[in-house]
């Protein structure tokens, strides 16, 4: 998932979402347009899945979009919003389906990216890719990321609490430690990764470096689904859960938030 630095690029992060977080965005004017006449690519970030948390922002953007892409899970959220064409993609043909968005704006037409939730929560990494792919400026249009109904939920304020994606390629390691010296002090919401660290075994590893066995841990799934869950263990409890890489080896939809409460006060 991950991209690779060109050796003839020299600078060039390895990371896309090193490429993504590289600069502040252009400053737009009033118009929205470059001197082209022709607007940035938009990333719209198209909350988590239920239409009512889609912004009246986002919608507008993938409304006059002349071509989409996205991961096929996320655009199908938004096949009726738009009369844009639709490229979805797979991991698998992820490159192939950005060059030939690319092509398209290249042309003149107007681009959107969709991402899950909020493209600030584990999602630069294919804005870099977009914006590796395409020629011209990607600006990023927020949405409702499930962290933020998971911290409604689970009643953990945003500035009391440690946030870690750990839904993402590359190394975790450091991800992991933030969690461990933050545990019992500070609230955790976490993005698991399916299906090697998910909610158990994030628990487990938390355990493992001396965490209250007794803290409050809530695994909340499909957020503003019809189908939302919230399980409530201990993360003793949870722990029970650990082990495994596959969707078999664990109770848990990909679509989770684990939430790990702080030490009563």
């Amino acid at each position: 998932m991950s991209g690779t630095s060109d050796p003839e690029a020299g600078s060039a992060p390895a990371d896309p979402a090193d490429v993504a977080a590289a600069e502040p965005e252009p400053i737009e004017d009033p118009a929205g347009s470059g001197a082209d006449g022709v607007g940035p690519v938009r990333a719209v970030g198209i909350g988590p899945g239920n239409p009512e948390y889609l912004t009246p922002r986002g919608e507008r953007a993938i409304r006059e979009a002349d071509v989409v892409v996205g991961f096929s899970t996320v655009v199908e959220f938004v096949a009726g919003v738009t009369d844009a064409d639709l490229l979805a993609c797979g991991y698998r043909d992820e490159a192939e389906t950005l060059a030939a968005f690319a092509e398209r704006v290249a042309g003149g037409e107007r681009g959107v990216a969709v991402l899950m939730g909020d493209p600030n929560h584990s999602g630069y990494q294919f804005v870099g890719k977009v914006q590796r792919a395409v020629d011209a400026p990607v600006r990023v249009i927020p949405g409702i990321s499930s962290l933020q109904v998971a911290a409604s939920r689970a009643r953990t304020p945003m500035e009391g609490t440690t946030f870690v994606t750990l839904h993402k390629s590359g190394p975790i390691e450091a991800d992991l430690e933030r969690l461990a010296a933050a545990v019992g002090d500070r609230h955790l919401l976490v993005l698991p990764r399916p299906f090697d660290w998910m909610p158990g075994d994030v628990a487990a590893f938390l355990l493992d470096r001396g965490a209250d066995a007794d803290l409050d841990a809530l695994v909340c799934e499909r957020l503003t689904h019809e189908d939302e869950a919230i399980r409530r263990y201990t993360l003793e409890g949870l722990a029970e859960h650990a082990g495994g890489d596959g969707r078999d080896d664990t109770p848990f939809s990909d679509l989770s938030v684990l939430a790990v409460r702080r030490t009563a006060r």
